[in-house]
């Protein structure tokens, strides 16, 4: 079965940048339909943003102007460009694919942590 890899979480200042990633090594299936999400401890996931695969972008509206979501198709891989980084967008961050290939409820990928603190 083939897996969603996050990567790029860390420790970052308030102020700072990130940049993550959404990788599908090996697939034969395109990342279409992509969201990230985030889970903060003692709180349910929320979507943060999403990418269809004619690339409409849609964004939370707590990170709208911070947060920017593309993909690179020959990589198939999706980003999330987090700037201005707050304290509050600490959380795990986790990327979901629907689309061809991917079965009836997607494929979630297994979290990258995302620490905003001095």
């Amino acid at each position: 079965q083939v897996q969603l890899v996050e990567s790029g979480g860390g420790l970052v200042q308030p102020g700072g940048s990130l940049r993550l990633s959404c990788a599908a090594p090996g697939s034969i299936f395109r990342l279409d339909f992509v969201g990230w999400y985030r889970q903060a401890p003692g709180k349910q996931r929320e979507p943060v943003a999403t990418i269809s695969s004619s690339d409409v972008t849609n964004y939370a509206d707590s990170v709208k102007g911070r947060f920017t979501i593309s993909r690179d198709n020959a990589k198939n891989t999706v980003y999330l460009q987090m700037n201005s980084l707050k304290p509050e967008d600490t959380a795990v961050y986790y990327c979901h694919v629907t689309g061809t290939g991917w079965g009836p409820g997607g494929r979630w990928g297994q979290g990258t942590q995302v620490t905003v603190s001095s």
